[in-house]
């Protein structure tokens, strides 16, 4: 179905940005006259040992208010861009929004570092001000930044280098998404199926362990064959790291993605170890995986489909909608009322697949715009969950902007996996206690356990390996397909255990995932989805309030200590050993299922 064809009721309303497609062009000359004569246009200020505070608040706050002009000028471009990608005029919108952040961003380059100039007796009196009260937070991150942080020059070149950093990202996606053809498989029939990267995935939750096998090798072994040119560009983004390292004087690539949001390095290490040291519950559900499938071998194209077979109920959007929004009753009648109102008046979500959409799912959005989630809703199991996960970042971001100014709303990635995580749990949880057959137990138990292992233990599995690849390029070791093969094949035979074979082709699926041309990023989400099933258990216990305001908090602190004050300390080993006690006692529950007759 085009575009065109979609009914308005279900897209997204983007009335909170612009009227119109027009409105916006209108606005986005408007702002590009405007930074040509205006604000790139501003000499840089060099900031005396004395700077007025005065001086300093106008400064911050035109540029504040130019950065929130050019987030909804860029979130509405990149909205209506994934509508269809296909839509040339949207294209070219989005390039013009992004061309223009990026000059924007270069030309302001020159403010920390000029602030960052005064002496520390300057500096203090500056935090200190009470006409920059509602900037301290701002300022204080720049403070404990300060030794990171370059001269004008430098951070004006570094800011100019960021697209070209992007290099090896870029390509790995147009590689992988555009170039790379995986043909056709068969099922176990001998039918003929095309194999793409979206039912790859559909693949694997098939019963037809045919299928599943024959898309897993011939997935991977499109990968495979282009092993030398992907690992170069994973290199390539090591390389990168290690450059910014290096420039900001940081003493290695992880404290370099950790530390300017003051996150510790031991919370990533403690991940790791407490983990590392607690994988029994997982190597225990490896193998009861490997005894109800019946299967002499479990491979990894054995690890996602569901462990009973039943047809699996559909849902309408609306039915979604009413599951998810009852299922987040403890969040409180306020919370549930926006969140009504959200999916079902305001249009915050696009339901359906059309020619040319984004795959996927997200939550979008900006400070003076509803947030906004893309779907591509087929009704499945799946897609309930998936519109609970986005709606809590939505509620998640709602909530921020309506407690925060701007530039302390925004929230950091540490973060942002917690409140989309909690109302997914909250949703097995609805839906477990809804279910009337043994059956039904068994799929949603099957299915939490899953999405547990996938969220927290492999993402754990990803961040090891993250983690090793940069401290041997570090060391100046190669990075060769055949020694990151080997790197990742280890890694899953320490985390799924001895009745996990491990294949070459298991061993290359690092190849094909594009978190690895992030910064330090998975490991979020193994922390998300840790805070998120102690915070369940704290609001369940009584402990609503700090919840709420950690969703109102925003970036106004430090994210460790957001989490922290909520009731998730994750300095600590408690959250990640009571999630690995949580998917214990989930595997003993379905274990019991199993069990009655």
């Amino acid at each position: 179905m085009s575009r065109q064809q979609v009914k308005e009721k279900d897209t997204w309303n983007l009335v909170s940005f612009f009227e119109t497609k027009e409105a916006w062009e209108q606005k986005l000359k408007k702002i590009f006259e405007e930074s040509e004569s205006g604000f790139l246009k501003i000499k840089p200020i060099s900031f005396s040992k004395d700077a007025d505070p005065k001086r300093v608040k106008q400064v911050l706050s035109d540029f504040f208010e130019y950065m929130r002009q050019l987030d909804m000028i860029y979130t509405y471009a990149h909205l209506k861009h994934d509508e269809d990608i296909s839509f040339t005029e949207n294209k070219e919108a989005y390039e013009k929004a992004r061309s223009l952040y990026h000059r924007f961003m270069s030309a302001a380059s020159w403010i920390e570092p000029s602030i960052l100039q005064m002496d520390e007796k300057a500096f203090e009196a500056l935090l200190n001000a009470k006409e920059l009260s509602g900037y301290h937070f701002y300022l204080k991150k720049l403070k404990d930044q300060k030794e990171h942080i370059l001269t004008s020059d430098k951070e004006e070149m570094m800011s100019l280098s960021g697209r070209m950093q992007g290099t090896a990202s870029g390509a790995f996606s147009a590689l992988t998404n555009a170039d790379m053809d995986f043909g056709i498989v068969k099922n176990g029939k001998g039918e003929e199926l095309s194999l793409t990267q979206a039912s790859y995935g559909k693949y694997l939750k098939e019963q037809d362990r045919v299928l599943r096998k024959n898309a897993s090798e011939k997935l991977h072994a499109s990968y495979v064959s282009f092993e030398n040119t992907i690992s170069e560009l994973i290199h390539g983004q090591v390389q990168n790291h290690i450059f910014n390292a290096k420039v900001r004087s940081y003493k290695n690539c992880l404290e370099a993605a950790l530390k300017p949001h003051n996150i510790p390095l031991s919370v990533y290490h403690n991940l790791i170890d407490t983990v590392s040291n607690g994988l029994a519950p997982l190597h225990r559900y490896t193998s009861f995986r490997k005894k109800r499938l019946g299967v002499d071998k479990l491979y990894a194209y054995d690890l996602y489909v569901p462990l009973i077979e039943m047809s699996e109920k559909n849902y309408t959007f609306d039915e979604a909608c009413e599951i998810v929004i009852e299922s987040v009753a403890i969040l409180g009648e306020e919370y549930q009322a926006i969140l009504r109102k959200g999916l079902t008046v305001d249009r915050w979500v696009d339901v359906y697949e059309n020619k040319g959409k984004r795959s996927g799912a997200y939550s979008s959005g900006c400070y003076d715009s509803n947030p906004y989630i893309l779907m591509n809703f087929q009704g499945t199991l799946n897609d309930v969950l998936t519109l609970s996960h986005e709606a809590g970042h939505s509620m998640n971001t709602y909530l921020s902007n309506r407690k925060q100014s701007y530039h302390d709303a925004g929230y950091t990635i540490f973060v942002a996996e917690v409140a989309s995580t909690f109302n997914e749990q909250l949703t097995y949880e609805y839906l477990y206690k809804k279910a009337k057959t043994k059956e039904e137990r068994i799929f949603l138990l099957s299915a939490q356990l899953d999405a547990i292992r996938s969220t927290f233990f492999r993402q754990t599995l990803f961040a090891e390996f993250e983690l090793k690849i940069h401290e041997m390029a570090e060391d100046h070791a190669p990075l060769t397909p055949d020694i990151m093969k080997k790197v990742y094949g280890d890694l899953n035979r320490k985390y799924y255990g001895k009745d996990f074979t491990v294949t070459d082709g298991s061993s290359a699926e690092y190849l094909r995932i594009p978190h690895f041309y992030y910064n330090f990023y998975v490991y979020q989400y193994a922390t998300g989805i840790a805070a998120a099933l102690t915070l369940v258990e704290k609001v369940r216990n009584g402990a609503l309030a700090p919840y709420l305001g950690f969703l109102e908090a925003g970036g106004s602190k430090y994210s460790i200590d957001i989490l922290k004050e909520a009731g998730a300390d994750m300095s600590s080993k408690e959250p990640i050993e009571n999630t690995l006690k949580i998917f214990s006692t989930l595997l003993e529950k379905l274990e019991k299922e199993f069990e009655i007759n």
